[in-house]
């Protein structure tokens, strides 16, 4: 097999560096990296399992040596405009931002819910939202065996999503600086308000989620809705999961389903006050599930409490874990 090349787009922002850190932690078989960013980040210097790499400028001409992969954290301009380069010069994609995840030729992947998805790409794959891809994992177990009637999201998302200018908002305790990123303040706060409004009076990110969970699990029928919050956590994303299912249900089956599916990490035990904690998610690739209890306001429903890194999970290991799955299929 020829030496694999990969590309870092928008290597200095805080997905960008956290691509680097799972990267250096999972030591794929990837003999050089290129970085790019905007001319303003140009010239930063990373080091990558002890290789030093100089971040340039990104251009037309960035994907001219023959890269194999390129992982896009650098918003929907950027890939609009560039994703299509990179691949007519040989390039497999995989984007971190909203543009190509609803486009019916570009397969939207979270690889233990539908990597089978990735193999019939036609050069671009998209990872999805953040708050999508930590719900996938729960509830594609449950979808493969009880067959999901209805959704409603509720979600409690940290302030890293929504990048550096909103971290500075929330060291902001006084408010004696301007803001940066948010309406309102968002120390001691929440805000039940994450990106625009559309007309239907829900915002962006809710209808990203009823969207995107009907397309990665195939069930465009799914009756879905969702209440999106930013709530004042520096990471990791915390969600309210009610499920209600066609098959009834056991629960000790139902855990049981939770519990052996991979990388999801049952946390549940209301005697020691075991449940999943946003702290206590940071740094991890896996998804963490607890308070798992019936809904009995329905005939067959369960409540679900979920919590992963947004930054890690819910963008650069999703996508780094995709690039992995891909190399293995070249070999």
């Amino acid at each position: 097999m020829k030496p694999i090349k990969l590309a870092i787009v928008g290597a200095t922002g805080l997905v960008g560096r956290s691509v680097i850190q799972v990267l250096e932690e999972k030591k794929l078989p990837i003999e050089s990296y290129g970085l790019f960013a905007s001319s303003k980040s140009a010239g930063s210097k990373f080091s990558i399992l002890g290789k030093d790499y100089i971040v340039e400028e990104l251009t037309p001409n960035s994907f001219d040596s023959g890269f194999d992969f390129a992982i896009f954290s650098a918003g929907g301009e950027i890939a609009k405009i560039y994703a299509p380069i990179a691949t007519k010069k040989g390039c497999i994609v995989i984007d971190n931002s909203s543009y190509f995840r609803m486009d019916k030729q570009v397969p939207l992947v979270v690889p233990e819910v539908n990597m089978e998805d990735a193999f019939t790409h036609h050069g671009i794959i998209a990872n999805p939202n953040c708050s999508t891809i930590q719900a996938m994992l729960p509830l594609k177990a449950l979808e493969d065996k009880y067959h999901i009637k209805r959704i409603v999201y509720s979600t409690y998302q940290a302030v890293s999503g929504a990048g550096k200018d909103a971290l500075l908002d929330l060291e902001n305790t006084d408010g004696s600086e301007s803001l940066k990123k948010f309406p309102y303040p968002i120390y001691n706060n929440c805000l039940p308000h994450i990106d625009v409004f559309m007309e239907n009076g829900y915002t962006k990110e809710e209808m990203k989620m009823i969207n995107e969970t009907k397309k990665i699990l195939h069930r465009p029928d799914l009756k879905i809705t969702a209440t999106t919050v930013r709530v004042p956590v520096k990471n990791s994303h915390s969600e309210s999961i009610n499920v209600e299912f066609e098959e009834d249900f056991e629960m000790e089956d139902l855990r049981s389903t939770l519990k052996a599916f991979p990388n999801l990490i049952l946390q549940d035990d209301i005697s020691t006050n075991l449940y999943p904690l946003a702290i206590h998610a940071n740094g991890h690739d896996e998804v963490f599930v607890g308070r798992v209890r019936r809904d009995e306001s329905v005939k067959s429903g369960v409540n679900l409490w979920v919590v992963a890194d947004n930054i890690r999970k819910g963008a650069s290991s999703n996508a780094v874990q995709i690039v992995e799955n891909l190399i293995k299929q070249l070999n």
